[in-house]
């Protein structure tokens, strides 16, 4: 499986609903191609713990290699990817949810003072949560106990929850007050990064190269090279290299030809696309045809 997204990087799911809008799953990193979930971002703050295993977490331009026993925050609008480290399983637990949770409604002193200005700061994308710091392991044992109450539902569970996000919330805003305000430049690198995987995603198809990427965020070609490998610790062709083996499975599933696929997802030659997906997927093309 992989994630649904929109051209803009945008995640096609819904987390919850609009009465109470929380999402909890328990998930496993190599249920998804390549052992990754793919970039995207959502409105919606989600919060990750490692049951087992290990994931290597990237929340905008920054990496953190996690473990069992940790955990992550990721704020709203984030961009986000995991991907299992070692070529080893990992399981997670995730919940997510919108922060119209905690404030209620736009206009109350608990949107305008305690959430707008965390969930607009774009300084404080992410959170790593330790092992040894006690309110970090106070928040995942929260998680655990949101995960108990979505799963038995007793008669107030969605109050019960709500208290729970609103504890959490607390450590969160309390550590957001220590922190600097953000950077308007940080929030200029983060939108050029959202366009330039955009731009990626809508054309991966075509025969696009460098010049097309740089073009479209308006640098040159070394800035653009030098931008991408600082932010996303790839290549701009690894990462094309890799979006088009993801597309490339969903068609070869339906029963596309190994040729055809090949086009369909931006590669001239068959014979490229399957060394190619060789080389990602340790496995032929044709091994994973119906």
């Amino acid at each position: 499986m992989q994630i649904n997204i929109e051209e803009n990087q945008k995640e096609i799911k819904e987390h919850g609903s609009y009465s109470f809008p929380l999402n909890v799953a328990v998930e496993h990193i190599e249920s998804y191609e390549q052992g990754a979930f793919l970039w995207h971002w959502h409105p919606e703050i989600e919060i990750t713990k490692i049951v087992s295993g290990e994931m290597e977490y990237h929340i905008n331009e920054k990496i953190y290699n996690l473990e069992e026993g940790e955990g992550m925050f990721g704020n709203s609008r984030t961009l986000h990817a995991g991907y299992r480290r070692d070529r080893k399983e990992c399981t997670y637990l995730s919940i997510t949810f919108h922060p119209r949770l905690v404030y209620g409604y736009e206009g109350s002193v608990f949107h305008s003072k305690y959430v707008e200005p965390l969930v607009d700061d774009s300084s404080f994308a992410a959170l790593k949560l330790e092992k040894d710091i006690e309110w970090h392991q106070d928040i995942l044992r929260r998680m655990v106990k949101i995960q108990k109450l979505m799963d038995e539902q007793p008669e107030d569970y969605e109050m019960q929850i709500q208290q729970e996000v609103l504890r959490i919330w607390d450590y969160l805003y309390r550590e957001y007050r220590k922190r600097p305000h953000a950077k308007a430049e940080s929030a200029v690198h983060l939108e050029r990064l959202r366009k330039m995987l955009s731009y990626m995603e809508q054309n991966y198809s075509r025969d696009i190269n460098l010049d097309d990427i740089a073009a479209h965020v308006n640098i040159c070609k070394s800035e653009c090279c030098r931008f991408f490998k600082k932010h996303m610790d790839m290549t701009i062709l690894e990462y094309l290299m890799s979006l088009r083996i993801q597309k490339s499975i969903p068609l070869l599933k339906k029963g596309k030809s190994v040729a055809e696929t090949a086009g369909l997802v931006g590669f001239a030659s068959p014979a490229y696309f399957g060394q190619i997906f060789k080389r990602y997927m340790h496995c032929t093309p044709k091994s994973i045809q119906k």
